[in-house]
């Protein structure tokens, strides 16, 4: 239920900003909550994990992953990577370039 919450609220300020929210997943299983893609052709990468560190450690990884597997002769590399959490009192950057953003923190 909250990874559906998290989608409809991504969904309104993807909106918003004229873009559109995607679902990815491939062949191998390699899979990525959410996809932010604005019209001028960037994107960010989003796993939505409840919290807890070890959850959100997790999703960072699968990230990384990801954005790693992207062909950027093909196309850029993603603009953000961002662990959504219901548990965070604050959003922050990593040392590894992933934000961790609370649900509560998106409107801002």
């Amino acid at each position: 239920m909250f990874e559906a919450m998290c989608i409809r609220d991504l969904r309104v300020y993807a909106d918003a900003l004229g873009g559109q929210l995607y679902h990815y997943r491939d062949k191998s299983g390699l899979e990525c909550d959410a996809v932010l893609h604005l019209n001028n052709g960037d994107y960010g990468l989003i796993e939505i994990k409840i919290g807890g560190d070890t959850a959100i450690e997790y999703g960072a990884e699968t990230l990384k992953v990801l954005a790693n597997t992207i062909d950027t002769t093909r196309m850029h590399a993603p603009s953000f990577l961002m662990v959504l959490t219901g548990t965070s009192n604050y959003a922050y950057k990593r040392q590894d370039g992933v934000y961790v953003v609370p649900i509560g923190c998106l409107r801002d």
